[in-house]
């Protein structure tokens, strides 16, 4: 994640001016929402400028990783005996395909991806939860340090496993609502 802009608003006659930065240091979550409990459990990879270099691994392959090792902590919250099906809505970015994912899915068979059509992030859960995280920790702010953005994101991450309602109307809110299933034929 890095700091956004939004529409704000303003004194009249005064332009609000929030400052940029033009720095390549990137912080990515990945985050898994529990869309019965609204539990939410996420992990951040931090990408300076030059972690290409540093590690020998181009950007897909360190998404990869990363993305591997959020599927073995998921399979660690929920294990196999006590979930034996977790499936895991994921969209078609190339980090949720390849070698390392392939290894940790054997690991943990009871995980399982359901795959969206493209260009449909509508369909998935999480990206309603992205928006409100990033207006609650990035919209219009101008961090110090990369370990500032890491901070917010992590606080504001807290606060969203705290408020488990709200958190659950975020995700419920893609499917459609259904009718009691316990109400008698006849009703």
């Amino acid at each position: 994640m890095v700091p956004t802009l939004t529409a704000t608003l303003g004194v009249k006659g005064h332009r609000p001016v929030v400052g940029t930065r033009d720095g390549k240091h990137l912080l990515h979550v990945f985050a898994a929402v529990n869309v019965v409990t609204a539990a939410l459990h996420a992990n951040t990879l931090d990408s300076p400028k030059d972690a290409a270099r540093k590690t020998g691994l181009g950007k897909t392959r360190r998404m990869q990783a990363a993305f591997a090792a959020h599927l073995r902590h998921v399979a660690r919250v929920y294990p196999a005996d006590k979930h034996p099906r977790v499936v895991l809505v994921i969209d078609n970015a190339p980090w949720h395909r390849g070698k390392a994912i392939d290894e940790a899915l054997v690991e943990n068979t009871h995980l399982e991806f359901y795959r969206l059509p493209s260009y449909s992030p509508s369909l998935n859960p999480v990206e309603r939860f992205w928006r409100k995280l990033r207006r609650r920790a990035t919209h219009n702010r101008l961090f110090d340090a990369p370990a500032d953005l890491k901070r917010s994101i992590r606080n504001s991450l807290c606060y969203f496993q705290t408020v488990r309602e709200r958190v659950a109307t975020l995700v419920r809110g893609c499917y459609p609502t259904t009718p009691n299933a316990t109400a008698s034929p006849n009703s």
